[in-house]
């Protein structure tokens, strides 16, 4: 028996090797030194950065797909309110329009050979008011709090950049390069208003060294372990899919129903489709953001983050059984929306379909998560046919000029946050600039709850108004480097 104490103790010792080895990395792997960006104060008109907003909310600037359907009259009012405001922008800066819905304006600088890009969208989605405490578009400040939708999404960061500008260039600031404002207003319809913007730089020949839009916050809470403020920077953002499951049936009445009805065999499908998820693909925006958060996280989840090479498989199911953000950071998410069938409680529907919205990570494409889902669902009674679908984003860099500015300008805006990329779960108009630029980043200027992240699409979108004051340093801060 002495060849069994041997492989016993053999076995022992590669489990105490095993566990001193994850106990050594997960205690080596502590935050690196942070870099120390200079501290630069900056002052803006805080009234009028507020007043402005409002003004800017009162436009019922509402987007539909079906553009019939907008009030344009509300659009034309917001372009007319613009040049009231910033009078000194449209003095000083080219207005450019490469569609009806395209805004932009180049600032020129000392040198045009470089330039930079700062996003944001004037279009709104629409409210449901009876749902809403305060009016959706009257622009109420009451108790320190401006209420409207578009107040976060995204006239909040609009108003930002003009207001940044408009006072720079009252300041006498020439930037070194020029400098670019493009607002669209239908993103929210994934509209035509930004790829015209990047067709026409793609005609000029313009490859931006830096694109700021709309993204991530400044939030609390999101990562586990980690109780610091966390900014976050979108480096790429995840591509949409939309896909319709069909079945073609032979009616009838419902009191003798086939084996499987069109409804039960999408059905089927669902639930199949549910239970093998996507598989894992950690991207690199997750990678870089585990690597920098998790080294701020308790000794349990570092052991983790630190030995992914072992609690890979770990992580996975943990992911798999919660869902939501941080299962979405490491797959393709299939969430399914819509379902019909018959139109008679007591009638076999001759054709039923089901539809899913998919967010595709890195590395996927419309065409392999199509074909993921043929093969899980494996039933050639049930047609797979793509409505609409938009691979991901190209992946910006994280290193260099561009990143640095950007984490400079976060950093002395709110002290003592931890910059961080991460995967952005939603779209935006950046996607469209991956084109033409290496450093595009998405991040909203602002410092948002749980609470206000809810209200974005949803009811009651409001925000304090020293926010509105912060996103207005984020940008002079920013801009004062260009």
């Amino acid at each position: 028996m002495e060849w069994y104490f041997i492989v016993a103790a053999a076995v022992a010792a590669v489990v105490v090797l095993l566990i001193l080895i994850v106990f050594l990395r997960a205690a080596a792997f502590k935050p690196r030194k942070e870099k120390v960006y200079p501290d630069t104060v900056v002052k803006c008109d805080e009234q009028k950065a507020i007043s402005d907003l409002a003004a800017m909310i009162r436009c019922k600037t509402v987007s539909d797909t079906d553009e019939t359907k907008e009030d344009f009259a509300e659009f034309e009012k917001f372009e007319a309110l613009l040049p009231e405001l910033f009078p000194q922008i449209y003095k000083t800066c080219e207005l450019i329009r490469p569609s009806k819905k395209s805004l932009l304006f180049r600032w020129k600088g000392k040198d045009s050979s470089r330039c930079r890009v700062l996003m944001a969208h004037y279009d709104v989605v629409s409210v449901e008011e009876s749902l809403w405490t305060k009016p959706a578009f009257e622009g109420v400040i009451e108790d320190g709090v401006l209420w409207g939708r578009g107040t976060l999404d995204t006239k909040g960061t609009l108003n930002g950049v003009m207001q940044a500008v408009e006072q720079k260039i009252k300041e006498g600031f020439v930037p070194e390069n020029d400098v670019y404002l493009a607002f669209s207003g239908n993103e929210e319809t994934n509209g035509y208003g930004a790829p015209a913007i990047v067709v026409y730089f793609k005609e000029k020949g313009i490859r931006p060294v830096l694109v700021c839009d709309e993204g991530g916050a400044v939030v609390e809470n999101v990562f586990p372990g980690v109780k610091e403020p966390c900014a976050l920077v979108g480096i790429a953002e995840k591509g949409l899919c939309n896909i319709r499951f069909s079945v073609q049936g032979n009616g009838g009445h419902a009191s003798a129903p086939p084996a499987h009805t069109a409804v039960g065999m999408l059905s089927r499908a669902c639930a199949e489709v549910e239970s093998k998820p996507f598989p894992v693909k950690l991207s690199k925006p997750a990678k870089e953001m585990f690597d920098i958060l998790g080294r701020r996280s308790t000794f349990v989840y570092r052991m983790i983050f630190a030995n992914l090479w072992l609690f890979g498989g770990l992580l996975n199911k943990i992911c798999k059984k919660s869902g939501g953000e941080l299962n979405a950071l490491m797959r393709t998410t299939v969430a399914f929306t819509q379902m019909s069938g018959s139109k008679g409680m007591n009638v076999l529907p001759p054709y039923a379909e089901m539809v899913a919205n998919l967010r595709l990570m890195c590395g996927d494409t419309v065409e392999s998560a199509k074909q993921y889902l043929e093969k899980v669902i494996n039933d050639e009674n049930i047609k797979i046919d793509v409505v609409y679908g938009m691979n991901p984003s190209n992946i910006s860099e994280t290193s260099g000029e561009a990143w640095e500015k950007m984490c400079a300008a976060i950093s002395g805006t709110w002290k003592g946050v931890i910059v961080s990329p991460y995967l952005m779960l939603a779209c935006s108009d950046s996607r469209h600039y991956g084109e033409i630029s290496d450093h595009v980043y998405r991040f909203s200027a602002m410092a948002l709850s749980k609470e206000e992240r809810a209200s974005i699409h949803g009811n009651d979108e409001k925000i304090p108004v020293e926010k509105i004051i912060q996103t207005v340093e984020f940008y002079l801060r920013l801009i004062s480097q260009f």
